[in-house]
């Protein structure tokens, strides 16, 4: 996985949203339904890091000019179309924090799951005039012309999200995001405590080429190996992080492994895709097949409130707060991270319905 630099994981506390954000559920799907996050719950907030080593990302180390913000064309390339919540979230997120900050201008792109696109589309807003760049990065390999284009104008890159396997304070300047092998970690241990450590699961992987769901399945299985030796891990298959696509998967394993008793969806959108296809074969998701997922939709904190689900660990989506108060530090002279991780909360059927306020 990238870094060939370490430096200091963090402590930027971001301003929190002043605009309650209008957005819904997860991280890619084809159906959402929309409903409005308490943005003063959800708000993110990185970590204190226990320990701190190397150097962070100066300006002058890397080497663009000085900016104010509020006459500064900034450009934010989204991964992925917004017809799921985790993108709709964040793509609204940035856009209410450029407004509030005063940014000149804001260029926005969506690359609709296709990496070509996504180079163009960060190649274009340069041409455009873009002197910051907030990148969503759609895999972890293969931005590179683009991140080569950036910084032949001197122009900073700040992905969140996901992070991209190049060098931190040459080809971008921080990574604001998960750790997502904590994420799948948590899971483990939500997914052992409903089981009781025991039972056969399946995970339904995320898309593959980015450092998400290969760190999300890490975590998970290294923890149930650790934790739990009678939670059998019978199946892993990708769900490409889509609601359709979990629902199909589902089906199939429903039919090659009648015995499952747990499932893990890497992303919220896939588990709700598995409910619905344990529904029509007569199943009670949450009862017969136990369901834990991550990211911290309402309609997955709603399948919880409904006892259709067992456990979801938190991937928040909105970075616009964190995203440009990074950018201001950075101008401001200050020393970045190379990682801003963040806080994520977790729901279960104890806290679903009093929480649900702050899903999105």
């Amino acid at each position: 996985m990238m870094i060939q630099r370490r430096s200091r994981t963090l402590a930027v506390v971001c301003v929190l949203a002043a605009t309650t954000l209008a957005a819904a559920g997860c991280a890619k799907s084809e159906t959402s339904n929309n409903a409005g996050g308490d943005s003063s719950q959800g708000a993110q907030e990185a970590k204190t890091p226990d320990s701190t080593s190397g150097s962070g990302c100066k300006l002058t180390t890397y080497g663009a000019p000085k900016l104010d913000l509020k006459d500064a064309v900034v450009g934010f390339s989204q991964s992925e179309k917004e017809a799921n919540p985790f993108r709709i979230a964040e793509t609204q997120s940035i856009k209410d924090e450029a407004e509030k900050v005063g940014v000149k201008k804001l260029l926005t792109t969506n690359a609709q799951s296709q990496l070509s696109k996504q180079i163009s589309d960060i190649q274009d807003m340069l041409s455009q005039g873009a002197q910051f760049l907030i990148v969503a990065p759609l895999n972890s390999d293969g931005l590179e012309p683009a991140l080569k284009a950036a910084a032949a104008k001197k122009v900073p890159v700040l992905t969140i999200d996901r992070k991209v396997n190049s060098t931190a304070c040459k080809d971008y300047v921080a990574f604001l995001g998960s750790d997502f092998v904590e994420q799948g970690k948590r899971a483990a241990d939500a997914m052992i405590k409903v089981t009781g450590g025991k039972g056969k699961v399946a995970i339904l992987l995320g898309a593959s080429g980015n450092n998400v769901t290969t760190d999300r399945t890490k975590g998970f299985v290294d923890q149930v190996k650790a934790k739990a030796p009678g939670l059998e891990i019978v199946a892993q298959q990708t769900g490409e992080f889509a609601r359709d696509k979990g629902q199909q998967v589902m089906e199939q394993l429903i039919q090659s492994k009648p015995d499952i008793t747990a499932v893990y969806a890497e992303n919220d959108e896939m588990g709700l895709g598995a409910v619905t296809a344990l529904k029509a074969a007569g199943k009670k998701p949450g009862k017969d097949v136990k369901i834990v997922s991550v990211d911290g939709t309402r309609n997955a904190v709603q399948a919880l409130v409904n006892g259709e689900y067992n456990a979801v660990i938190e991937s928040n989506p909105r970075f616009g707060p964190l995203a440009f108060a990074t950018a201001q530090k950075f101008y401001a002279g200050e020393e970045i991270p190379e990682n801003v991780i963040i806080t994520d909360r977790e729901y279960d059927e104890a806290n679903a319905k009093e929480s649900l306020g702050g899903a999105y």
